[in-house]
């Protein structure tokens, strides 16, 4: 089964955010679609790009491999190709996000070619549904985020997320600069995980998301606040690329932390696993290799008895496609879910997927079980896509 075509789908669902989707035609006519999801600092338009580069690629040239007339089932190998390709330039980043949604696509094409969903061909249900955890949002109110905690609990989810932080620290997001934060934002961050612990009570799973924004001092002194708030995480207190930052935080404070999800493959976070530096991990399934390098990492944190958690910033088939993954991991957490109901997400697929009482249950249809809505996409293009002549 030869790959005819590829086809990236820079989409616009979200407002101010674009997914971004990847098509892999066949010669016996199945499609498979993925997700690259990469929309920070301009990535919309740089994973794009480079989708388009693979597929036009010359066989053999400069060391390159095209992809046009490869064999579709040959995953592991196409995977390890584009990965090797990059090698010079460095492969993690854009590179494996791209890899993500070719690597989705063609497992997509494979379970629809045997007539089985992704998660038999991996091995097999560990469990039947994905437990999920989603956000809380007006972190600016104390009184506001514990209200809208109450009612995420109320459509049944046992676990939230948020960044009470943002109100000072989110016009730095990705723009990290001296990782300080003062002290009325730091109580601040305190007071409103402390009304969202009272709100929902001792049995709900909170955790907050730093979005390593923080020095090594500050980040210890944050953690350390919120002792008394019982987190079942603290997730990127510090920026991802230095492991000595990390080390110092974790010997710093006996809240558990959380990293991952700017760690691209199973190389990045080894030394992480090896050295017990996070009590949690949450890769990304379309920045971190896809099905393939998800699986792989899966594995891997097994190893150390390591729970893992998806990260999920992005669209659809960024919460199927991890789902199907942890369905057939042992050390599975909870799923990501950016919004805490599915409206968004089914607005670019032809068939909706449901959470019920927090948890999402993938259908036993074959491939990843879902299928994008071309239609949908071309009308809603990425407007700077649009505007750069992208897709002709």
């Amino acid at each position: 089964m030869k790959i005819t075509d590829i086809k990236v789908w820079p989409t616009r669902v979200v407002e101010n955010r674009s997914w971004i989707f990847i098509e892999v035609n066949t010669d016996e006519g199945i499609t498979g679609f993925g997700e690259a999801t990469n929309s920070g600092g301009g990535g919309v338009i740089m994973v794009a790009r480079l989708v388009e580069l693979i597929r036009d690629t010359v066989q053999g040239a400069d060391f390159a491999e095209g992809l046009i007339g490869q064999d579709a089932n040959d995953i592991e190998r196409i995977w390890q190709n584009l990965y090797r390709r990059f090698t010079t330039l460095g492969p993690r980043g854009l590179v494996t996000s791209v890899i993500s949604g070719i690597d989705m696509a063609l497992w997509d094409i494979k379970g629809k070619a045997l007539g089985v969903p992704v998660y038999d061909l991996l091995g097999g249900k560990v469990r039947d549904r994905i437990q999920l955890y989603t956000h809380v949002s007006n972190q600016a109110d104390p009184v506001a985020a514990a209200r809208h905690a109450r009612e995420v609990v109320d459509m049944g989810h046992t676990a939230l997320k948020t960044d009470p932080f943002s109100p000072e620290m989110g016009q730095h997001h990705r723009r990290y600069m001296d990782g300080r934060i003062s002290a009325a934002g730091a109580q601040h961050g305190v007071d409103v995980m402390t009304a969202i612990r009272e709100e929902v009570g001792p049995e709900i799973d909170l955790m907050i998301d730093a979005h390593g924004n923080f020095n090594v001092a500050t980040a210890i002194d944050l953690c350390n606040r919120m002792t008394a708030i019982n987190l079942t995480w603290f997730e990127e207190p510090v920026q991802p690329e230095s492991l000595n930052a990390l080390r110092q935080v974790k010997a710093g404070t006996d809240v558990p932390l959380c990293v991952g999800e700017r760690l691209y493959t199973r190389y990045d976070f080894a030394d992480v696993l090896s050295e017990g530096l996070a009590n949690y991990i949450m890769p990304d399934i379309c920045w971190t290799g896809g099905i393939s390098e998800m699986r792989k990492i899966a594995t891997l944190a097994e190893t150390y008895y390591v729970p893992i958690s998806p990260h999920d910033a992005s669209g659809s088939l960024n919460v199927v496609g991890g789902a199907h993954v942890m369905m057939t991991t042992p050390n599975f957490y909870r799923l990501e879910t950016s919004r805490p109901t599915p409206e968004q997400y089914n607005r670019v697929l032809t068939e909706p997927i449901e959470f019920i009482d927090g948890h999402l249950t993938l259908p036993d249809k074959p491939g990843l079980g879902v299928d994008l809505d071309v239609e949908f996409m071309a009308a809603h293009p990425d407007p700077h896509w649009a505007q750069a002549g992208g897709g002709q």
